[in-house]
């Protein structure tokens, strides 16, 4: 790389070259020293997230299976980093194909070296795959929080391969490469609204749809069982904050104004939601909840995903504020669809993507977009754009349709073929996934049972009508 300023590109545009000769040429002169920095760290920072996404989920859901839940977003980080070698990144972001879907002209990252890549002419191929390859590799494991507690490990693995296939890789190059029919339409998204949050959030309420509900399911109250770790929410909640530097900046493709510019309404997005969700459930409980205000961290950290590169710093509270009460009053769709989504995926990424996409229609401004010294919009209504919305509509509804539908026909034919069975038994699920599918557990100590279950109306003293059975060790492990 060059410290001077990069001179243009010697190949060819538009088609797949060989990305160059560096026998024969010097292929860093053609980019910044600056720009390779700072979306490798990037890169890092969203790998980053996806074990946070594990630990966030493993302290929402129940002790017995939080380690299967950790184990599946790390196997999501490796399948998909195999599939988006073998024929990902070519489907999503090769430089030919139709308006739908990529060819396979960079199959095995064939052809993928210097050449200047479909996302930004300063970065080449190798380096936008990298970076692009952590975005694909998040989303499954996001919307994997739809099978918690009932779900078999090896058919979820399958499922991983399959969908970032034939759901994710479609939704990011119609949002994302210049080929694209809603690149082509105008729809505006920065740095994953649809592609990442509402194709998850889809995903995630068809996979626990198609698995059932859990065993002891109320319709009116769910699961009777609050979070197991708060501690793991947290940890789970700074990994994912910190990591959205990399997300939403890095998103930018280059290191600009641009680029701080998103990383600043990130933050400003993410504070405001933070402490929206928390008054909305002290009005409640009159109590401030630890696991609320993570969840409205991330709520609006879901709604700025879209807009980051797009929108000036004021509306970030707007998209905090909105996102969160949106995302907090969405936990109860769930009931009112009747399916069993226990880690609210759907209301966290589904609804806040479409919050965020929305949004941005209405706040886009042509000169936060312009802070790259290249990109031109027409902007949202702030800029007198008013079909924008529109466009951000159309772009929700058919990506939100298309990853709830493929889910649900992807997993009821994999539930067809013998040994790819989706759901553990009811012994198993009453044991815990950790225990049936792996051996392992998150916590190697033993511990009193604390089922409401173990409480028994008894009279074994004056004055007292309850006590504890003789409580039963769970099972040590080694």
């Amino acid at each position: 790389m060059s410290t001077e300023a990069p001179v243009e590109y010697a190949g060819v545009s538009g088609v797949a070259d060989s990305g160059g000769d560096s026998l024969t040429e010097d292929l860093n002169v053609y980019y910044s020293n600056g720009d390779f920095a700072w979306i490798m760290t990037c890169s890092a920072l969203v790998l980053l997230m996806i074990p946070g996404v594990g630990f966030f989920y493993s302290g929402l859901a129940r002790r017995k299976s939080a380690l299967s839940l950790i184990l599946l977003t790390l196997l999501s980080i490796a399948v998909v980093g195999f599939q988006w070698f073998f024929w990902g990144y070519s489907l999503a972001f090769s430089h030919t194909g139709s308006s739908f879907i990529g060819d396979l002209s960079n199959f095995g990252l064939m052809k993928v070296l210097g050449q200047p890549s479909v996302g930004s002419s300063k970065l080449p191929d190798i380096l936008f795959m990298l970076y692009q390859g952590m975005f694909a590799a998040i989303t499954p494991a996001l919307a994997i929080g739809g099978a918690a507690d009932r779900a078999r490990i090896f058919p979820a693995v399958v499922f991983i391969f399959v969908w970032a296939t034939i759901v994710y890789d479609p939704i990011a190059y119609w949002t994302w490469n210049a080929n694209g029919w809603s690149f082509i339409m105008g729809g505006l998204d920065f740095a994953g609204g649809t592609p990442v949050h509402i194709s998850s959030g889809a995903a995630a309420l068809g996979y626990a749809l198609m698995l059932g509900k859990r065993t002891g399911y109320s319709k009116v109250n769910g699961l009777p069982y609050r979070p197991h770790n708060v501690t793991h929410v947290v940890l789970g909640t700074v990994f994912l904050w910190v990591g959205w530097f990399g997300f939403n900046g890095g998103s930018a493709l280059a290191a600009n104004l641009r680029a701080v510019m998103a990383c600043v309404v990130t933050h400003i997005a993410a504070c405001v939601g933070g402490f929206t969700w928390c008054l909305l459930d002290y009005r409640l409980e009159r109590k401030w909840s630890t696991v609320g205000f993570c969840s409205g961290v991330i709520a609006g950290l879901v709604a700025i995903t879209p807009g980051a590169g797009y929108v000036p710093p004021w509306t970030a509270v707007v998209f905090g504020v909105v996102g969160a009460v949106a995302c907090n009053f969405g936990t109860k769709l769930k009931f009112v669809l009747g399916i069993d989504e226990g880690l609210d995926v759907f209301a966290e990424h589904g609804i806040g993507g479409i919050v965020g996409n929305l949004l941005t229609g209405l706040f886009a401004a042509d000169y936060i977009a312009h802070l790259d010294g290249s990109t031109e919009i027409p902007g949202g209504w702030v800029n007198k754009n008013y079909i924008q919305l529109g466009y951000q509509l159309a772009d929700s509804v058919a990506g939100f349709s298309y990853s709830f539908v493929l889910t649900c026909v992807i997993l009821f034919l994999m539930n067809l073929v013998p040994g790819l069975s989706l759901r553990v038994t009811a012994e198993e699920e009453e044991l815990g996934v950790d225990d049936a599918e792996l051996g392992e557990f998150a916590y190697d100590y033993v511990e009193l049972r604390r089922e409401a279950s173990d409480i028994l109306p008894t009279a074994t003293a004056a004055g007292s009508t309850h006590s504890l059975k003789d409580a039963q060790p769970e099972k040590a492990t080694a």
